[in-house]
């Protein structure tokens, strides 16, 4: 039996279709164990070496019986290996689970495990119903009033965004050259990671980091280390109101996909007017693909109908709201990493 996964083809050998729709239904056990692994910080634990599942315990200051069955669960996935005597040490996989691995996945593990964001999945058959967005059904409020109103929820997403954010930013500055550009504006920015990466490649750029002003007070710490700081301004503000003027380039990294089309438009007309008549929009986002291809944005798409209330695009989707926007769409770019550097200029 085969079944296609990203595009290509995936053997499943001799396996019943019933066991393997079995594994994908079950697949929320695997998350939540790995979010308690990430909580407690014991791939930091094993970076050095294999301990005993009691010695974990000791240092994580849980119940060793408990802590042992979820490492073994997790070592038959291959995030861990389990050796004689209990022992665990990491795999490839599992030093990704490290908080200070390069392409770390850790912070967004935490994440998926809060309250809030499970709650919401579990209310995605109202949305099918009703077409409503699920977070707002079931806390009264959209997931950026909820942030606002809970800094430490807020926090723990902006963490998971900037480690998302390193998986991607490589793959961004291989498929596309930034050295045109005396002047990058990143609107919704975030803490920085990626113009940050972009101006230490390119040392005589400049940058504008833009995002709300609760966001970007955190930015400071990200481009100091970077040592691009005395390039870089920070800008606080709304993306719907203004963005600042005076860029060569508009960067918006995976912001348009958490608003409806009314939504994403009004942001991309506030950069237009910002934009002067030879700059350029570029857009990081997943394209979804052809029928029976890429899980990996067409359940992007249905996270945008439980959490933040937008959705993923296909590439002539994308075409109609640049051009509602004020831009002409000129060409989409893929990266390794999964989303498209997709251009545009003023129409």
């Amino acid at each position: 039996m085969h079944l296609r996964k990203g595009g290509a083809t995936m053997d499943t050998g001799d396996r019943r279709p019933s066991a393997i729709l079995l594994d994908l239904v079950n697949g929320f056990r695997v998350s939540q164990a790995i979010q308690v692994a990430a909580t407690l910080g014991i791939a930091d634990l094993l970076k050095n070496g294999a301990r005993s599942s009691d010695d974990l315990a000791a240092a994580t200051g849980t119940h060793p019986r408990s802590l042992y069955r979820v490492l073994r669960a997790l070592a038959s996935v291959g995030v861990f290996r389990e050796d004689a005597d209990r022992r665990f040490s990491l795999t490839p996989v599992g030093h990704c689970l490290r908080s200070d691995a390069p392409e770390t996945v850790a912070p967004f593990a935490v994440y998926i495990g809060q309250a809030e964001y499970r709650q919401a999945w579990g209310h995605l058959l109202h949305s099918v119903r009703t077409g409503e967005n699920t977070f707002r059904h079931v806390h009264g409020m959209s997931l950026w009033e909820y942030h606002a109103r809970n800094p430490e929820a807020g926090a723990i997403y902006d963490h998971a965004m900037t480690s998302l954010s390193r998986g991607v930013t490589d793959a961004v500055l291989s498929a596309h050259d930034f050295r045109q550009f005396a002047c990058v504006v990143d609107v919704g920015g975030g803490h920085g990671a990626l113009l940050a990466a972009i101006l230490t490649k390119h040392p005589s750029m400049r940058g504008v980091l833009f995002d709300q002003p609760r966001v970007v007070a955190g930015a400071k710490q990200v481009l100091r280390a970077a040592g691009v700081a005395d390039r870089c301004q920070v800008v606080g503000g709304d993306f719907f109101e203004a963005v600042p003027n005076g860029g060569n380039a508009y960067v918006l990294k995976s912001i348009l996909h958490d608003w409806e089309d009314a939504q994403a438009t009004a942001i991309l007309r506030t950069c237009r007017v910002a934009v002067g008549p030879n700059g350029t929009l570029l857009v990081i986002e997943r394209e979804i693909n052809p029928p029976n291809e890429g899980p990996m944005a067409k359940f992007s798409d249905l996270n945008m109908l439980v959490s933040p209330g937008g959705r993923e695009r296909t590439h002539d989707e994308w075409a109609a709201l640049f051009a509602a926007g004020g831009f002409r769409l000129v060409g989409a770019t893929p990266t390794e990493a999964g989303p498209c550097v997709i251009e545009g200029v003023p129409a």
